[in-house]
């Protein structure tokens, strides 16, 4: 068994069941937990799994399970054991009974990551209200966890909480945080209208976790977001203009990223979070082409913007990573661009990609101005895609040839 050598991270246990999924699916599942659990500064020490027709409704795994978790637990001096399936307050509370480590589930764990990941204060408004809402039906189960073992993974940030907290008071506290974030979104709808109303052609990035999508949006922009190889890098959206030729504006919203088996709690935070793409005019389906899932990524993507009601918008996908892309990559989405990122001359493929997308999504036009209409000139190259503006001697008149949004 692997020891920690990192004296600071937690040591962690992992625990699924496996009902219907294929053994694929299944270890990927498990390598995914593996990488939530070290974006969250933890380290896996043990991974424990069991095959069952149908979950435990008192502990989610057999007895002989939870015994064999409890002394590996021991034998490991692990400080976590986290679920891969959702717990209930009860579940939790007869696992703590018996396991003399913290328990948590997956969804504890992303929590967690967004806490980490939060910067803005809506961002961090969001964490807490979904750490509120998940925590408030688990609080009979809760109790001997946390606060006998105090913090660490599955406890941190905003909506950290008393568990001896009354439940009036924490209704009472998720009612302010909605209001709060119910004036930043006016606010953010106010920002939004305004953009709208000046014609600027708007395009949002979306995809898996992990994709790529901080990496396009710096490339494409001024952005200089936080890029690295984890899960939820980035948990706050963020506007920037794409330097595109031209006096038109071109705004690329960069948003979190999505993952497989996302439960309610946590879509409610996500729809929060993904406001600022709800209306874009154009969305980048960014996806990860060197992932062996790949294509579950896809569906998941695609699965969340139907229920998130955002599938009416026009779509686009790129398939990033293409250097590292395995040998059987096959692209099942279009239309679609294969790119690496961090090469210069794809971004500029991406770039004129992009602006072929944009001009499918808007409407051709062809003027013929006399020289006094200056004015009407001027809007059409601050407010579309002028494509040509040549000046015609035998009618006297500027030709102007472009695409605006309808």
């Amino acid at each position: 068994m692997q020891q920690i050598e990192n004296k600071n991270k937690e040591k962690v246990i992992l625990v699924a069941v496996q009902k219907e999924e294929l053994d694929e699916a299944f270890e990927y599942s498990i390598e995914e937990m593996k990488r939530l659990v070290e974006t969250a500064q933890g380290e896996v020490v043990a991974v424990i799994t069991q095959k069952r027709e149908a979950y435990s409704g008192r502990t989610m795994v057999g007895k002989g399970k939870v015994e064999e978790i409890a002394m590996m637990v021991d034998d490991l001096a692990a400080d976590i054991v986290v679920f891969y399936q959702s717990l209930t307050g009860s579940m939790a509370k007869n696992l703590q009974e018996q396991i003399n480590a913290r328990i948590i589930d997956r969804t504890q764990l992303i929590l967690d990551i967004f806490a980490m990941r939060a910067r803005s204060k809506e961002g961090k408004l969001q964490v807490q209200l979904a750490q509120m809402n998940y925590l408030l039906p688990r609080l009979s189960g809760q109790g001997s966890s946390l606060s006998r073992l105090g913090g660490g993974i599955g406890t941190r940030g905003p909506g950290e909480t008393q568990l001896e907290v009354d439940r009036r008071v924490i209704r009472k506290q998720i009612r302010d945080i909605e209001r709060q974030l119910e004036e930043t979104k006016k606010h953010r709808e106010r920002s939004r209208m305004k953009r709208k109303n000046s014609r600027s052609f708007q395009m949002g990035l979306i995809g898996y976790t992990n994709a790529g999508k901080s990496t396009i949006l710096n490339a494409l922009t001024d952005a200089g977001t936080y890029e690295e190889n984890q899960l939820f890098a980035t948990l706050d959206p963020l506007t920037r203009k794409i330097d595109y030729p031209g006096q038109y504006e071109i705004t690329l919203t960069d948003t979190v990223g999505f993952i497989q088996d996302l439960p309610t709690t946590l879509i409610h935070a996500f729809e929060s979070t993904l406001e600022e793409s709800k209306n874009v005019d154009l969305l980048i389906h960014v996806v990860d082409a060197s992932a062996e899932n790949f294509l579950t990524h896809e569906k998941t993507v695609l699965a969340l913007l139907d229920e998130l009601e955002m599938k009416e918008i026009p779509i686009v996908t790129i398939y990033n990573k293409m250097d590292q892309a395995l040998p059987r990559f096959q692209a099942s989405a279009y239309p679609n661009l294969q790119i690496s990122a961090k090469n210069p001359a794809d971004i500029e493929r991406l770039k004129e990609f992009l602006l072929t997308e944009m001009k499918q999504c808007m409407t051709p036009y062809h003027y013929a101005l006399e020289p006094y209409e200056q004015a009407e000139m001027i809007r059409l190259q601050q407010q579309t895609i002028v494509e040509s503006l040549v000046y015609d001697e035998e009618t006297n008149k500027y030709l102007v040839k472009g695409f605006e949004k309808n």
